[in-house]
């Protein structure tokens, strides 16, 4: 068997100057395969969707790029001809493994393409990190464009045991291993609550929940915003905590709006919506109490790890991969996807206190290791056999 060390990698999956959770995910794992003296350059997209597809403001961040990583800019996802060229200069290239990272049907066409280009070097291994087989939001066509793509993979990573189940109706004999998401530890240190909120505008003094990433269907901001109205309802004094939500709409924000000012609750929240640059995350994440986490499904969330980094305890629901990763009242509390099941668990989390909480957090972290994931993807790749 020819085994896979300190050799050629490239993972295949949004870089910078793309931002967002994928993006500082495969440029935390270049770095740490590069630290254990390994080769791993990153190839991107020079179009990753289409502006007219694209939920969000921008796709691109004005932060400097990350140091000591070779990124390279090349993959238009909607070209097919883009798709030949780069599949043709992988295969040449032979890298030792390819990380491909897969999120969403609309990629498949493209990363598959390439993929099949590539295998006819025989020599590189094709390893996908699956974040999800089966999107949350679902379109037409999502399972042949999936089933193209994941037939040109040779083993998978996944790190929930839903997105595992969820492979295995499509490729139940390749090999596939479950592997935690690792702690995104690239943010900084942790800092006082105090130093958090007067960086970031907010009363030092206060209790507060904080709901960050960006807002879509699926993460149930509308639970969490009912569950403040219920809790003011049923409340003749004023609510012991606010809400902070920080993160890009990647919907209409009218619904949202809407719900806020008919129930009243404009008080109890601190709205900033805009996207949240990497070097502000910390802020947010230190200056709160508790992440809340009320999604109505999910496979894992990229939130987790952060909360884990900067030991801060979590609310979540009890859906998908969730309350794996979130052991109940250790790690914080798994409640049902329901307004009022929310409002209870922010008021028994506050009931129990942020330090109740800690010891178990510091334990649970040590399990989301980057070395961990970069050995597993190196252990499948030794065990494909070319």
């Amino acid at each position: 068997m020819n085994l896979i060390s300190h050799k050629k990698i490239v993972i295949i999956g949004p870089a910078h100057p793309l931002r967002g959770g994928l993006a500082t995910f495969n440029q935390r794992l270049a770095k740490e395969f590069n630290d254990r003296g390994d080769h791993c350059s990153i190839y991107s997209f020079s179009l990753q969707y289409p502006s007219f597809l694209f939920p969000g403001t921008t796709q691109y961040t004005d932060e400097p790029a990350p140091e000591g990583l070779s990124i390279h800019t090349v993959i238009n996802s909607i070209n097919p001809f883009n798709w030949i060229k780069v599949g043709r200069r992988l295969r040449k290239e032979r890298p030792d493994i390819i990380v491909v990272r897969f999120w969403l049907p609309l990629m498949g066409p493209a990363l598959g393409t390439i993929l099949r280009r590539v295998k006819k070097n025989k020599h590189t291994r094709i390893i996908c990190i699956a974040d999800n087989v089966i999107p949350h939001e679902k379109r037409p066509g999502d399972k042949p464009l999936t089933a193209y793509f994941l037939k040109s993979c040779d083993a998978f990573i996944t790190m929930s045991e839903k997105v595992l189940t969820d492979l295995r109706l499509f490729q139940p004999g390749k090999p596939a291993r479950l592997v935690q998401h690792p702690l995104y530890d690239n943010f900084g240190s942790i800092i006082s609550k105090a130093e958090a909120r007067k960086h970031i505008g907010l009363p030092e003094t206060g209790n507060l929940v904080l709901f960050f990433g960006f807002i879509r269907a699926y993460k149930g901001l509308d639970l969490l915003l009912e569950a403040v109205a219920q809790l003011k309802k049923n409340n003749s004094s004023p609510l012991p905590f606010k809400v902070l939500v920080a993160g890009e709409f990647y919907e209409d924000r009218k619904p949202y709006d809407d719900l806020i000012k008919n129930t009243g609750i404009e008080s109890e929240l601190i709205l900033r919506t805009d996207f949240i640059p990497d070097s502000e995350v910390k802020y947010y994440l230190c200056a709160a109490d508790a992440v809340v986490q009320p999604y109505k499904n999910a496979t894992q969330s990229g939130v987790t790890p952060l909360a884990y980094h900067f030991e801060k305890p979590m609310i979540v629901t009890n859906v998908g991969g969730l309350p794996a990763l979130v052991p109940d009242r250790k790690s914080g509390l798994v409640v049902e996807p329901e307004p009022a099941a929310i409002a209870k668990g922010i008021l028994e989390f506050y009931e129990l206190g942020e330090n109740y909480f800690i010891p178990h957090l510091r334990s649970e972290k040590i399990k989301f290791s980057w070395s961990n994931m970069v050995n597993i993807i190196t252990e499948l790749a030794n065990d494909i056999q070319k």
